[in-house]
């Protein structure tokens, strides 16, 4: 895995995983995103206060090891080679502020900072 990889993952993608240490290793790697079926519940809870960007995508299995890809968060959309576009489930967008900030703690203190600036 390299900075600004995807990882393209099965399905309760996270299971097992009930500390933040699991979402925060990927975090750490630089993965740009996880698109998955479905992910443990404690997991994606996890990556997203980490910052994390994942992507619940259904159809995500047709996806190749090596394939380049391209996605829209906000749009929940995955594109694969030859333009053919999956759809990934619609992420709030408190969730998404939440990755853009870097994460839940990166935002409280952006925030904080926001109300005490003069």
């Amino acid at each position: 895995m390299r900075p600004g990889d995807v990882l393209v993952a099965g399905r309760n993608f996270g299971i097992g995983s009930s500390r933040e240490q699991a979402a925060g290793a990927l975090r750490h790697l630089g993965i740009a995103a996880v698109i998955a079926p479905s992910y443990s519940g404690l997991f994606f809870r996890n990556a997203f206060n980490l910052g994390l960007l994942l992507l619940t995508c259904p159809g995500c299995d047709v996806i190749h090891e090596g394939e380049r890809i391209a996605f829209d968060a906000r749009a929940g959309t995955v594109t694969r080679p030859g333009n053919q576009v999956l759809q990934a489930d619609p992420i709030p967008g408190f969730l998404l502020d939440m990755v853009e900030a870097g994460g839940l703690l990166p935002q409280l203190q952006q925030r904080f900072q926001a109300r005490t600036t003069p």
